[in-house]
């Protein structure tokens, strides 16, 4: 059976599908995947992989807001990527993360994306790129700089975004949990 691949907004899926992903990420992650991560991955669009054996892999992108250089960019913000272990490495996070960008090029001036030391090689190899400078959030105490999140931080961004300069932060919105 080839992978049949789904993308749908969360308000389309059902408890079911929704269960089965959280499980997917739970084990991909080993058990490091907290409640608030989900939640981070919920309220955007999912894609969902299928196999014979059930969901084979996942990814969702979500709106975020980012502050650089004196302006607000509406960003597609990549979360809760995840492949099954036994069929890793055969393509399928390529075709999540395909789909994905089709979503943030065609909706969102930027793409941006926190990732694993796992997925680091994923989105390299599909031209996302390192951001260089300094990575921070607006919590309720102001702006706070995340030194933690540097170099972990991906961005893919449009053509009509203009350019992104290192010399300016990148001011993520607030969340509980992980902020990135």
């Amino acid at each position: 059976m080839t992978p049949r691949l789904r993308t749908a907004h969360t308000a389309d899926l059902t408890a079911a599908e929704l269960d089965a992903a959280h499980a997917l990420l739970d084990d991909a992650f080993e058990g490091n995947f907290s409640d608030e991560d989900w939640d981070h991955g919920l309220g955007g669009v999912h894609v969902l992989v299928r196999d014979e054996r059930g969901l084979a892999a996942h990814g969702s992108v979500i709106q975020r807001r980012v502050l650089h250089r004196g302006r607000s960019l509406r960003v597609g913000y990549v979360e809760a990527v995840g492949v099954r272990l036994d069929v890793r490495r055969t393509g399928l996070g390529g075709r999540v993360m395909a789909e994905l960008e089709r979503v943030v090029d065609a909706a969102y001036g930027l793409g941006a994306l926190s990732a694993s030391d796992e997925g680091t090689a994923l989105y390299l190899a599909r031209g996302w790129q390192r951001w260089p400078g300094r990575v921070c959030a607006l919590a309720p105490e102001g702006v706070v700089h995340l030194p933690d999140e540097e170099g972990a931080v991906f961005v893919r961004p449009a053509p009509d975004t203009g350019a992104l300069d290192a010399a300016y932060d990148l001011v993520f919105d607030w969340r509980d949990g992980d902020v990135l």
